[in-house]
């Protein structure tokens, strides 16, 4: 069984050194929340709304069964499984880092927008789709389905700061979570079945 070091090292660290200074370093809020008004100038754009809703978080799971149904129907059963856990995992593993830190949303977030801010939902889901379908399809696409999943990615990432759904550190931590949560089920996923 190989495992990820560097990769479960780094998003485990970044992860955690987020979660610390969010709860306990009014500096590193302050910081957040100045870098957030940098960065943002404008909600109302259609746009960056509808990258929003194909993104949500419920949907992103329809995407996945999808996903895995399409593999159980090609009778790849344990590839369908995969597909399930590592997005299974990684949306519980965001549900309870969501409530065990319970950050607000910015203060000019839209009111359709409810929930805890830490980690982004969307962009947890986001990274978590594209590390999927990047596993999944990158033997039968050349390296521009990679840069086709960047930039659907930065789409929503731009989108949730754009919306101020999320503070920079919010899209920062579900990226490291994902990372982390793909890393391990993609191991398991080796040990029990690449032998």
């Amino acid at each position: 069984m190989q495992v990820d070091l560097i990769s479960l090292t780094i998003s485990g660290l970044v992860l955690l050194v987020l979660i610390l200074n969010i709860l306990y370093s009014p500096a590193f809020n302050r910081l957040d929340r100045k870098l957030h008004k940098k960065l943002v100038r404008t909600q109302k754009n259609i746009f960056w709304k509808i990258i929003a809703f194909i993104n949500e978080p419920k949907l992103v799971i329809v995407w996945d069964v999808l996903i895995a149904g399409l593999l159980l129907n090609e009778d790849n059963y344990r590839l369908g499984l995969w597909v399930l856990a590592t997005l299974g995992v990684t949306d519980a593993a965001g549900f309870i880092v969501k409530h065990l830190v319970k950050r607000s949303r910015p203060h000019a977030h839209l009111s359709e927008e409810e929930g805890y801010s830490f980690p982004s939902g969307h962009v947890l889901g986001a990274t978590t789709m594209c590390l999927i379908l990047y596993a999944l399809l990158r033997r039968e696409f050349d390296q521009f389905f990679a840069v086709i999943l960047l930039v659907y990615w930065l789409f929503v990432v731009i989108s949730r700061l754009n919306l101020r759904a999320h503070y920079p550190s919010d899209v920062l931590g579900a990226v490291a979570l994902s990372v982390f949560c793909f890393t391990v089920v993609q191991t398991i996923y080796a040990a029990l079945f690449l032998k």
